[in-house]
């Protein structure tokens, strides 16, 4: 809503503004003439520097409604992602992102908690240090003892905690594979399912990749035997195919023949 200020009457204006922000919040009126840019709002970026610029205020506004449309495969789900990534950067250090894990978890009030990912959850003696400095296992030891801390939360509230890694290639090595996850060897242990990701083919639609072909190895499994393999579809703005995963099913396992 926009207004003009007419004649002597300010003193009076300026207090059914204070009125109308102190019930609706900073924002909901606009003096017409003035910058148009809305003062102290907590932002979180869209991930996208000119985005940001064009927003004026450098991202989205928090405690504030965002609609993001547009048609099928045009990037809202993507975007949305990237608003969510942005959001997630916010904690200082390892530490503190654990701890804000843990509280969750023990709170009851959550299913799922996802940490994305292992390899940038930077200690904070590390940001603490020098650039140069030698810093032997701080995350290893980091993730060593935040996870003996949250099995046991984990067990109490009935939580599931995904882990997020990447994978590293480890030098020098002559026999075996040298591929690595980051933050040490204590994840491989506490986890009760490891799931091997890949992606092995792009699935095209004439000229245009539309997904790809993923692949999934169940790398360490406590409740049911390992090393089973499952293939599936994963397509751009819309996840994994569920009709052509249907019918692989199906003929793989003997449901039904084609």
């Amino acid at each position: 809503m926009m207004y003009v200020v007419a004649g002597n009457k300010g003193q009076a204006l300026q207090m059914a503004i204070r009125q109308i922000e102190s019930n609706f919040g900073k924002g909901a009126l606009m003096q017409l003439g003035a910058s148009g840019v809305a003062q102290d709002i907590e932002v979180i970026s869209t991930g996208s520097l000119s985005l940001d610029i064009a927003l004026g205020i450098g991202g989205l506004p928090k405690g504030r409604v965002v609609e993001i449309y547009g048609p099928e495969s045009s990037g809202k789900t993507t975007l949305a992602l990237h608003c969510i990534a942005e959001a997630q950067k916010k904690p200082d250090s390892g530490e503190q992102a654990l701890e804000i894990a843990d509280t969750l978890i023990r709170s009851g009030a959550v299913d799922v908690v996802v940490v994305d990912s292992v390899a940038a959850l930077v200690p904070r003696a590390e940001l603490e240090g020098e650039m140069g400095d030698q810093q032997i296992a701080l995350q290893a030891r980091l993730m060593s003892q935040a996870l003996r801390k949250l099995t046991g939360s984990l067990s109490k509230s009935n939580c599931m905690l995904i882990f997020l890694n990447q994978i590293r290639q480890k030098v020098g090595v002559l026999f075996g594979s040298p591929e690595v996850t980051s933050g040490g060897t204590a994840l491989r242990y506490y986890a009760s399912v490891r799931l091997d990701i890949r992606r092995k083919t792009q699935i095209k639609d004439g000229d245009n990749v539309i997904g790809n072909e993923t692949v999934v190895k169940v790398a360490k499994n406590k409740l049911a035997p390992p090393f089973k393999v499952a293939t599936f579809d994963m397509l751009y703005g819309k996840g994994v195919d569920r009709v052509s995963e249907v019918v692989i099913v199906w003929t793989d396992y003997s449901i039904c023949s084609i």
